[in-house]
């Protein structure tokens, strides 16, 4: 068998082992080897790229543009540029508790604006609020108080209602969803919003502002309108007359008289509680029912005997008026038994 023979590379000399002749004439490739050229596209690949990316910032801007024109975008608008009292508020200034405000404002602090408030554009660079008056009268008294960047905007919704009348419905849709309106304050916006000649009348105002509420309901708020219209201007705290004491006392004010007697307890009196403002309310009322006034001297005889439908029903069938001599209860609720343990907690409580 023959013997194969083992091939070996050939030696180099010791001037082409330094600096083989490869190497020499392609300096910048070591392998010896270039590199084929780098493929080019087509220009009609680099022209529809072109294309594409223009179409696609086209249509993100027109997107951006109609969010903005819908109102759907939320922008920072510095906190001097939005004006308080654009509309009407219907929500009364005093009727916003101070405990309430400062748990608005204590989460504002930790959690910054979590609701953007509405706005509409008046002018350039200028708007009128719509809806949110707690956030921002929040945030000017932490800007106030604090004189922190983070304050000094509101983040808002600039919307564009088409009419005066669609943007007090905004304002009240909006307050009537997250707190509610007392019905003085219902009645009083309803009542506002005509005067300034954004309805014809009340029965429209109340349809549009209310439109969403029972028909019971906006009997009840139209029922609050002497109210508003009598002692608007002469209570502290009008939001606090429950809807009973409110509805007595539009009845009790279409009478001759009634009107200017409590007003002018109202100017002596200056109650500074919604409590005390309260209590004289319901008290001119029954003295009203009862024919007697606190001024008076007391009237000799039997005292009256509450009226059910002007005295302030504490149970069912069960009354309780109030008048210049004192407290009187009556009703076909006053048993001998509901007697007997009215005579009882009394003879307790004067033994303490």
């Amino acid at each position: 068998m023959a013997k194969r023979k083992r091939l070996t590379p050939p030696k180099l000399s010791d001037d082409e082992a330094g600096a083989p002749e490869t190497k020499s004439i392609f300096p910048s490739y070591p392998m010896g080897v270039a590199p084929g050229p780098s493929p080019r596209r087509a220009p009609i690949a680099d022209v529809a790229g072109a294309a594409a990316a223009t179409a696609a910032l086209s249509e993100v801007a027109a997107e951006l543009e109609a969010v903005r024109a819908e109102g759907r975008l939320v922008q920072a608008l510095p906190l001097e540029t939005v004006v308080a009292d654009h509309l009407v508020r219907d929500r009364l200034t005093a009727a916003v508790a101070d405990d309430e405000m400062q748990s608005l404002m204590a989460s504002l602090r930790a959690r910054g604006q979590q609701t953007p408030i509405e706005v509409v554009e008046t002018e350039p660079g200028r708007y009128g609020l719509i809806s949110g008056w707690r956030r921002l009268s929040a945030l000017r008294a932490l800007h106030a108080e604090t004189d922190e960047p983070r304050f000094a905007t509101v983040h808002a919704l600039v919307r564009r209602p088409e009419t005066a009348a669609d943007a007090y419905i905004a304002m009240v849709e909006e307050n009537e969803i997250r707190v509610g309106l007392s019905y003085f304050e219902r009645a009083r916006i309803v009542a506002r919003a005509v005067e300034e000649g954004v309805y014809p009348d009340i029965q429209q105002g109340l349809n549009c502002l209310f439109g969403s509420a029972s028909r019971a309901k906006r009997s009840k708020i139209k029922s609050f309108l002497p109210l508003v219209k009598a002692l608007g201007g002469h209570l502290n705290f009008p939001a606090a007359i429950g809807e009973r004491l409110g509805l007595k006392l539009s009845v009790r004010l279409e009478e001759d008289g009634f009107a200017t007697r409590l007003k002018d307890r109202l100017r002596k009196a200056s109650p500074n509680s919604a409590e005390a403002e309260g209590a004289l309310l319901q008290r001119a009322l029954t003295e009203a029912v009862q024919g007697v006034s606190s001024d008076a001297a007391p009237v000799s005889g039997s005292p009256p005997v509450c009226a059910p439908a002007l005295g302030e029903e504490i149970a069912p069938g069960l009354w309780f008026c109030r008048d210049g001599k004192g407290l009187h209860v009556s009703g076909p609720g006053l048993t001998k038994e509901v007697e007997a343990r009215l005579r009882a907690t009394l003879e307790a409580v004067r033994e303490r």
